[in-house]
């Protein structure tokens, strides 16, 4: 599968914007979806996951309540719509897909990243 990252810009602390996620295959539904992140001199981090079917969803604790992961299968598309951003949102964020349709920890495919920078 391949993935591809876009969305990402320039956004004031307290804006918003929303991250896309466009896969190619016909198995796109079947997978679990995934957000991480690698800001200016850190290790990359988990963002947000969510099942096949978006059932259920899991968030790192530093975006909970602000942050929101969401699919369309029919689009073959997972989204990131980010709410209330603060200066350490900045980042390249990067997309994930997992084989495992349930498993919100482990993934198997990345996309490239698209730069989200957060103005103070």
């Amino acid at each position: 599968v391949q993935l591809q990252a876009s969305g990402g810009g320039l956004v004031q602390a307290g804006g918003s914007l929303r991250l896309s996620c466009a896969a190619s295959g016909r198995t796109f539904s079947s997978y679990a979806m995934g957000w991480f992140r690698q800001g200016p001199g850190k290790e990359r981090e988990f963002v947000a996951a969510i099942t096949w079917s978006g059932e259920r969803t899991k968030y790192a604790d530093s975006v909970k309540g602000r942050f929101t992961i969401s699919r369309d299968n029919a689009k073959n598309t997972v989204y990131l719509q980010m709410n209330s951003v603060k200066p350490e949102d900045t980042a390249v964020y990067y997309c994930a897909a997992g084989l495992n349709s349930y498993d919100l920890g482990t993934f198997d495919y990345w996309g490239q990243g698209t730069q989200v920078t957060v103005s103070s």
